[in-house]
């Protein structure tokens, strides 16, 4: 029968509205989730924020030696005076070093170790969740997800809340100290401090915008990229890399665009903060200039106020930075917690039942299924296969084959009626135990990175070597598998790029083979592979079946007269079930079937199609 496309529809997913909406704040759940994210290493954290604290107190230091060297020992030509203050500067140089160095490795290494650990966490979250939601949501926005949004947490991590703690501790010290020293000059630097507000107003609210759009929009890029390269045989036979590229660059100029508002809000910010400076260090020239002819100050003050001022606006740029680091965390922060909360549709139940091996039947019972609302894919389906039986399913593309292959697995819950394995509802069985009964090949073989061994004991890691063998050789694998270089360590490319359409069907009846399962599951496949290949093929697949339960998509004529019982499905309704013989004499719909799809098979064995009556 041709392939099915009773596939899920795509819906709107958690991150289908990226782009649209208020921009992340920062909520009681997005601090949970950050607390949550730290927490192991919350004793680390805190040392950080100490060492930073630390850091600025030592810094504070500076200004205060050089004041003292110029007031004190210079002023009175006390050179070893002068000497034993240098002296304590450099100290307090070499100690801002350590302090320094220190609080570098300690900060990476806690961001390094969260990270490690919140990877983890959303590659097994994504394993857990359901088919339906990676029905939903492209391959490339999860990367997005797991690389791009992770990195962008550590730099928050990591050069964001410590060096926060570092620059307001700063800003308050040099506060404090100015009017400490002088408050009517220290009063003129604070004319400019309005001016600095108004900048960091306008800043944040262009930048939170243009971090968002970032985010949604290199989550588009990537799961285009992915989407492309998977595909790229398919572009180049269809000769679309013409219209490929103009997607890419649109896609790519969208991205350039949005992050290019982030740069134009940040070049505006800095030399605006700069030119500030510079005004209120002319202020305090001007004004401390004047109080220095009058001797109402000295000049070891006015230096030393000049450094402070300086290094008062240079926090100020930093706490912008530091801004930046946050939003694009905040945005991020909202799409991997976004995630995380997205719960898994398929949940085992509380106390699971423990199934026995399997003895009696697979049975369907009043069975109806909706991939979205009510557009029934499946209506009050009813049928039953035994232990021992092989069945087939054939119809029409649409039918609902697929979908009764997915619902078994339990990849989706249908909404009425009941799957039941030796009468037990496979929704009172763990998942894990609904799908180790089955072993499944498709029609389209998934091989993954790694060698022929690997792949064949994908179900069952435990298989020793010769195990591997044996599966191989009962269904034939071997014959092209011993024809490599390295045999069965041979490394298959990604999804096994280098294999023939024959070699890969030949791998997948091994791995088949090798779980040993209860229940065979297949999506048949041999057309477009040569005669010799078929041969083998058919003959593995008389071995899968011998003696075993079997439910079989069936493509081939050969197949489906095989068959103990076979189901007719159209627009989701059982129609017919029987053998081959009797559907055939009942004349309905299979009879159809086989007058457009099968007319070519049963001339090539000379057999003719009954005629109706």
């Amino acid at each position: 029968m041709a392939e099915t496309n009773d596939k899920p529809r795509r819906q709107r997913s958690w991150s289908a509205d990226e782009e649209s909406g208020k921009p992340p704040a920062l909520s009681r759940r997005l601090l949970a989730h950050a607390y949550e994210m730290v927490r192991p290493y919350r004793h680390l954290l805190i040392i950080s924020i100490i060492l930073s604290v630390t850091l600025a107190g030592v810094d504070l230091v500076g200004p205060q030696i050089i004041r003292s060297i110029l007031d004190g020992p210079a002023r009175h030509h006390d050179i070893p005076g002068v000497a034993k203050l240098s002296l304590v500067y450099i100290l307090f140089i070499l100690l801002s070093f350590i302090v320094e160095a220190v609080l570098t490795m300690i900060i990476n290494w806690t961001g390094q170790s969260a990270m490690l650990n919140m990877r983890s966490r959303i590659f097994n979250h994504l394993q857990a969740l359901d088919v339906s939601f990676f029905d939903h949501n492209p391959v490339g926005r999860l990367l997005t997800r797991v690389m791009n949004d992770v990195n962008a947490l550590n730099e928050a991590l990591t050069t964001g809340v410590p060096m926060i703690f570092r620059d307001l501790f700063y800003l308050a010290g040099i506060v404090i100290i100015l009017f400490w020293t002088d408050w009517r000059l220290a009063s003129w630097v604070f004319v400019c401090f309005p001016a600095i507000l108004l900048i960091g107003w306008r800043f944040s609210r262009s930048v939170r915008k243009f971090y968002r759009m970032t985010r949604a929009r290199i989550a588009a890029l990537n799961s285009f990229l992915q989407e492309n390269l998977s595909g790229m045989r398919i572009v180049q036979l269809f000769g679309q890399e013409l219209r490929m590229y103009r997607k890419f660059t649109d896609l790519n100029g969208r991205y350039r665009d949005a992050y290019m508002g982030t740069v134009w809000a940040f070049s505006l910010i800095f030399p605006a903060i700069q030119l500030v400076t510079a005004f209120a260090i002319s202020l305090i020239i001007w004004r401390g200039g004047i109080r220095l002819i009058d001797h109402t100050i000295t000049f070891g003050v006015l230096f030393s106020f000049q450094i402070y001022v300086q290094r008062f606006f240079n926090p100020i740029r930093d706490l912008a930075d530091k801004y930046n680091t946050v939003e694009a965390s905040l945005a991020a922060a909202e799409k991997i917690f976004g995630l995380l909360e997205t719960p898994a549709k398929i949940v085992d139940p509380p106390s699971p039942v423990e199934l026995p091996a399997f003895q009696s039947a697979v049975e369907f019972k009043d069975v109806s299924f909706a991939y979205q609302d009510e557009e029934w894919v499946l209506r009050d389906l009813c049928f039953k296969v035994e232990h021992g039986q092989t069945v087939a399913i054939v119809g029409a593309t649409g039918a609902g084959k697929t979908t009764i292959i997915s619902l078994l697995q339990r990849f989706y819950d249908v909404q009425k009626g009941a799957i039941c394995i030796d009468g037990i509802d496979i929704r009172q069985l763990s998942q894990q135990e609904v799908r180790r009964r089955f072993a499944v090949v498709l029609q389209d073989v998934f091989l993954f990175s790694g060698t022929v061994a690997d792949n064949i004991r994908l179900g069952n890691p435990q298989l020793s070597d010769e195990e591997v063998r044996r599966a191989a050789e009962t269904v034939h694998a071997n014959v092209f598998i011993e024809q490599f270089e390295e045999g069965y360590q041979h490394k298959i490319q990604e999804r096994g790029a280098t294999l023939s359409v024959g070699q890969k069907q030949l791998l997948a009846f091994a791995r088949a083979m090798a779980c040993q399962p209860d229940i065979l599951i297949l999506d048949e496949a041999t057309s477009n592979i040569d005669t010799q290949t078929e041969i083998l093929i058919q003959d593995a697949l008389n071995r899968l079946l011998d003696k075993r339960t079997a439910i079989i998509i069936a493509h081939r004529l050969s197949t489906i007269k095989r068959a103990d019982k076979i189901l007719v499905m159209h627009h989701g309704h059982l129609r017919e079930e029987g053998t081959h013989e009797e559907l055939l004499r009942k004349r309905g719909l299979y009879w159809k079937l086989c007058q457009i799809q099968y007319r070519d098979e049963f001339q090539a064995s000379q057999i003719s199609l009954p005629k109706p009556a």
